[in-house]
This record gives structure tokens, sequence and C-alpha cells, in this order.
């Protein structure tokens, strides 16, 4: 483990361990416990240990992470802005103690790191969702992620690393702070301005960054975040696709592209300080902060989490400690009188603006409609089509929910027939009984059990649409926040229409052939749903179905009629 210093940035962290230090490590495996990393905890251990988030030497101990929280420092003074955890279950950490080791792995089993523990905490996590990301909402993505994914327990320190997390996808573009710092001075790049990005760049983008590149009289870092970003975002081979169409658009030698394994939180303005530091650690010497950086879309009140320029203000305030300068950009907007993107603050009452938001671009993707070639480059458009084809060839699941002997799995089945009817995709049943016969046979009851059993139901259904197939699932679930996890694995992929099937508990009971009903009121059958275990009802369904109301046909033909109206269907 050694700290190096470069012409580019400040100090850069190298926590991987090399020679005797890297067999003496191996050797520590032998009588280290194990701990299996999350997707996001992947990230962060490669950027630990890569040195992206200098000066940091491992996860944040108790202290480092309170102040870290009330005050965007380590508990030394150093700025830093985001808390860096290894959270973890209360039964793990229950075995766990302060200075043992833990062997940190992928999801192959492969010991990326060693964690000495020198600190366990179970972190005030209402206080780390307002503090952090602005409101204690689980609208903001990294909100619903800290109370419904994140373990309960936090442990905190130093890692030894032992290697970096194997990638095979565009290996070519995967450069190290370290690497990337030496491509810079190979080139004689003194000055770079780097750009960060979760979505796929289009004209305003371009001219944005070009604009950026040359009032700061630098180069270009194209430096898109290819983690885990936002929930239903485009996947990052797409992405990754277009950037690469993108940057032949610039002038010869004088943009790069690198990919940041980055987990985004989401979190505005301390994002957009967090971005500008581990910008520095890759050696650039300017960042650019846009409109809206990093903010999640809109709060449970239908209002932003952050102001437009919150995230500039931020930076702002810290910009002489920083070590990289912050160039401030409004939104670039289309003046078709001008026949060119003009930023916001420069537009007149003569231009005639012209706009295509998210929300219509993506319409227009979806249906395919023509998008003008003043809003985005030919080949992006192409590669995005490539990935979204039109509705009616993509999958989709209908996931029906409601309480046992509603009609969910009548109305699924006479849904599968009517589909089957008019062909065009293969058409699966997942039922939530045939489901615990052939894959769940082991699990019993339990609420963590029947927790399990709709998610391994949700997990196969999105690999079916996302394949081009139909899925239609009839299980209770009575948890909304596992049909949220289930809802988001499909954002951006596949179509996915709950049904809540709301029929009264009453009339439930009056069906009840198998006598659950009766054997839970008489406190035989524990943990029934709607009778001693809760059913959280969907709040904003995109069908609700009453089969006290509406008979199983009826029932059937609107969701029918629905797919129709939003075009999975002809």
């Amino acid at each position: 483990m050694t700290a190096l210093i470069a012409p580019h940035g400040g100090t850069l962290i190298d926590l991987v361990a090399s020679g005797a230090a890297l067999d003496a490590a191996k050797k520590r495996l032998l009588t280290a416990a194990s701990w299996d990393l999350t997707a996001r905890q992947v990230c962060d251990v490669e950027l630990l240990l890569n040195g992206g988030f200098s000066p940091l030497r491992g996860f944040l101990n108790q202290a480092d992470y309170d102040s870290v929280v009330e005050t965007l420092r380590l508990k030394d003074g150093t700025l830093w802005p985001m808390p860096i955890t290894l959270d973890v279950s209360e039964t793990f950490a229950a075995s766990v103690s302060v200075g043992q080791d833990i062997a940190l792995r992928d999801s192959e089993g492969v010991a990326l790191a060693i964690l000495t523990v020198e600190s366990k905490y179970t972190p005030d996590k209402k206080k780390e969702a307002v503090q952090v990301f602005g409101a204690d909402d689980t609208a903001h993505p990294a909100v619903q992620y800290l109370h419904t994914k994140a373990g309960a327990v936090y442990l905190g320190g130093t890692l030894t690393g032992l290697e970096l997390p194997t990638h095979y996808d565009f290996k070519h573009l995967r450069t190290h702070p370290k690497q990337l710092r030496e491509l810079f001075t190979q080139r004689g790049w003194g000055r770079i301005v780097a750009f960060q990005t979760r979505n796929p760049m289009h004209r305003a983008h371009y001219e944005l960054t070009k604009r950026a590149a040359i009032s700061a009289e630098a180069n270009l870092l194209v430096h898109p975040v290819v983690g885990m970003t936002k929930p239903g975002d485009v996947d990052h081979y797409s992405r990754v696709r277009c950037y690469e169409h993108v940057l032949a658009s610039y002038p010869e030698s004088t943009a790069m592209l690198s990919l940041l394994p980055l987990a985004m939180r989401m979190a505005g303005p301390r994002e957009a300080l967090w971005h500008a530091i581990i910008r520095k650690n890759y050696g650039c010497n300017f960042f650019i902060v846009g409109r809206d950086h990093a903010g999640p879309g809109k709060n449970s009140q239908g209002k932003d989490f952050y102001g437009a320029y919150d995230a500039q203000e931020l930076v702002k305030k810290y910009q002489d400690e920083l070590g990289i300068t912050m160039v401030p950009f409004q939104e670039m907007l289309y003046a078709e009188n001008r026949c060119e993107y003009v930023p916001a603050d420069e537009v007149t009452p003569d231009d005639k603006v012209l706009n295509i938001s998210g929300t219509e671009f993506r319409r227009r993707l979806q249906n395919d409609i023509d998008v003008p070639e003043w809003f985005s480059f030919p080949a992006v458009l192409t590669e995005l089509k490539r990935t979204y084809p039109p509705k009616a060839r993509q999958g989709f699941c209908l996931f029906f929910t409601g309480l046992s002997g509603s009609g969910k799995s009548t109305i699924a089945n006479a849904v599968m027939v009517k589909l089957l009817e008019i062909g065009g995709r293969a058409v699966t049943m997942l039922d939530g009984d045939q489901v615990r016969k052939h894959l769940s046979s082991e699990l019993g009851f339990s609420k963590e059990h029947r927790d399990l059993n709709i998610r391994r139901i949700g997990y196969v259904a999105s690999e079916i649409a996302k394949s081009g197939g139909i899925a239609i699932c009839a299980p209770i679930a009575p948890y909304a926040a596992t049909r949220r996890d289930i809802r988001e694995s499909f954002e951006g992929q596949a179509g996915f229409l709950e049904i809540h099937v709301s029929t009264p508990i009453e009339t439930c009971e009056a069906r009840d052939r198998k006598g659950l009903y009766a054997k839970a009121r008489a406190g035989i059958l524990k943990g029934f749903t709607g009778i001693d275990d809760p059913y959280e009802a969907p709040e904003n369904p995109d069908i609700c179905l009453d089969t006290s109301q509406v008979s199983k046909e009826e029932a059937a033909q609107r969701i029918v009629l629905k797919l129709q109206s939003l075009g999975y269907i002809g």
C-alpha cells in the first residue's frame, strides 16, 4: 500500500498490496471471516483500492461517519461529503468483533480485500437520510436503499487490497486514477475538464462540454458513471456505445473517454462536491457542474429534491480547498432562429426555443417517432433504438397482487389465454402456488420466507420480460417495499404493470374453498395475510380491480384494453 504523488491531482492512495505484503495478506485469509459484497459495495471497494476515494483508506469508522454526516468532513477536518460505509446484517455483525479480519468477496467469491474492523456501530438512518439526502423520504432512491436494502449495522476499518474487481466490458476505457494521470502526462495534457454523466449524451451535452473546455482552455475528459445509477436509467453498455459515437464529433485530440465504476447516491449538492473530489483524484483540474447535478427527481410531494443550482452553490462554497475548479453551466437550450444551443441565461425574448423533454423523447423512441437532428446524433438514436424497441416488441410483466381469494389467479389465467390468442410473444404464468412447488419448495411460511418467494417470482419475471416475453405473476405480495423493488428491476428494460385486485376481505372469506381464513380466525394458521399479518395495499397501481363489482371476464378485458392503450399489444 502506497501514497503516490503525481503531476495531476493531489496525493493518491493505493491500497492494493504487492510483493511480500500481498503474500502476508493472503495468509490472513485463512482465518478471516467472509462477507459477500453487494453490487454497491463492490463499486465502493474498487474506488477505495484504486485511489478514487483518496484520502480514505477504508470504510468509515463511527467517529468519521458521524462527522461526515453532520459536517461534510472527516474527524480530522478533511473535506469529505459522502458516508462510505460497509453495511452488514445484524446476524453477521454479531459474529465479528473489533480487531478481526474480514475477507470482502465479490459475487463469484473472489476475495478483493481484507477489512480490519476498527468500529462496529448502528447508525441513525433517519438522521443520515435528512442530513445527507435532505429528507427522510423514500421517494429518493438512496433513502429507499438505506431503509429497505442496506444492513442495520455498519463496520468501519482499513482495507488491505488483494485485487481489483474484474471487468470484461470496455477494458480499453476502464482506466484507474494512476493510469489516467499517466495518460494525461503522455498526451501533454496539463489542463483537463471532467464531465460527469449517467445518461446518454445528446447535442445539448456536446455543446455544453465543448463550451466548457473552451472556457477553461482545457482538454475534455468525458467520465460517465458505469457503476450503479438511478433505477430506470439506460444501461451502461448502451450508454458507452453512445459516448463512443459522440466522442468522434469533438476536434481531434481534444477529448477522451474513461469509465468511472461509481455507485451514485443521487445526493445532489453533496454528490457534486463528492464528484469533484473524485475527479481531482483522477487527475483533472476542472469539473463541470450543471443544472440539478445528480438530482433524483421529484419527492413524495411532487417537488424537486434539490434546487436547480444548489449543487453549484455548495461546490462554490468549498472552492478554495477543493483542489479542482468548478466550471458552472446553466441548462443548454436550442434557439431555432440562431440554429444553435445557448445557455439558458443567454436566451433573449426574440429567441424561439425548442425543447424535447425526457418523457417526450422516451415516448418518441417507444413509438418509433422521428427525433429531430438538432436534438441528438443519428448514431446515438440508432443505438438507443436497438436497446429500446417500440413497446409492441418489448417484453412486459403483469404483476397481480391482492388477498387470498380475491380472484388474482382466475383473472391472470383469463388474461394469459387472451394474450396467447393474440400471439406474437411467449407467455409464462408464475402462479404463487406453482412457484412454491417448483422453485421455492424448501421455503416455509415465515414473513422472511414469504418475502423471499415473492422476490424469486419477481426475478424470474424480470428475466422473462427483459428477453422479450410476457410474464404473468399472481402472488399475494403483501409488502409494498418488495413490490417496489420488483418494479425497479424492470425499469428501463421492460414493461411492468402492477394490478391490484382489491376485492374486500369479506368477499374473499366467503369464497374461501380451502378454509384458510377460518383456520386463521381460529388461531390455527399463523401469519395469514389480512388476518394476523398486514396487507399493504398499493397506493398507485396501474390497474385496480374489485371482483365483487366486476366479472372475471370484464376484469381480464380491462387489462387487455390497458395493454392496447399503452402500445404493448396491437
